[in-house]
């Protein structure tokens, strides 16, 4: 018997359209997408087309879906009764997270199979928001990692794991776009591992760091200026 996996995210989140673009272009269409709607998909999505802006967006989840037999479910919240009754009656083996809101643990019981997110940083050293800014300003290497999730903040077990090479010049809305670009390769890498029955579970281990919330404009000041001077310590062509 084929297994199935749910999307959910945020309504329009480029981060998700990205990621659906990528799991649709490697043969692994989700049996339903569920998009929250609200302020907070606003905020979120806002916030992504800030970071990334200059470079490319993926294609909206109304356009990507086209000809498609995919349901589509609008919800308020992913976490109220609608949204749960909605996967209790889809039934999927799999959640897949394309940009959401923290899911709670009702939620997350619902697939047998978990849940999988695709950070947009390395873990465990850069949890919680912006991770490209806090990798910059604590000289961490960029990349991503694709793990499940659990009740707690981007702690669950690790999947996939990848550096991005950073270059002199790379500016911040490009370093977060190549996240964005990368997060969803390593989710279409997992989903096909997962089909499989390849896919493998790492515990993470502890950081030293803090789980980070979005940063101060003195923190940003400080990522602009390590990219401008070329401070930053993981350039892959450092002299």
């Amino acid at each position: 018997m084929t297994k199935s996996f749910v999307f959910l995210v945020l309504e329009e989140h480029p981060y998700g359209r990205e990621m659906l673009m990528q799991l649709l272009e490697a043969g692994h269409v989700p049996s339903a997408v569920i998009e929250e709607t609200g302020p907070v998909a606003d905020e979120e999505r806002e916030k992504f087309l800030t970071r990334i802006k200059g470079h490319r967006v993926a294609p909206t989840f109304t356009q990507l879906l086209e000809n498609r037999d995919v349901p589509r479910h609008k919800v308020t919240h992913h976490n109220k009764s609608e949204c749960r009754e909605i996967l209790e009656g889809l039934g999927p083996d799999l959640g897949v997270l394309g940009g959401t809101r923290i899911i709670s643990k009702r939620v997350l019981q619902i697939p047998p199979d978990g849940m999988l997110n695709s950070h947009p940083g390395l873990l465990p050293e850069v949890r919680g928001s912006a991770s490209v800014a806090w990798s910059v300003y604590y000289d961490i290497p960029i990349g991503c990692t694709c793990h499940f999730i659990d009740p707690n903040i981007d702690t669950g077990d690790i999947v996939l794991k990848r550096i991005i090479p950073v270059h002199r010049g790379d500016t911040y809305e490009l370093l977060c776009w190549k996240t964005l670009v990368t997060a969803g390769t390593l989710m279409a890498e997992a989903v096909g591992l997962w089909k499989k029955g390849n896919l493998h579970r790492s515990p993470q281990g502890e950081s030293q760091l803090p789980t980070f919330r979005v940063p101060p404009t003195e923190v940003m000041m400080v990522v602009a200026k390590k990219l401008a001077e070329g401070t930053y310590l993981h350039y892959a062509d450092r002299e």
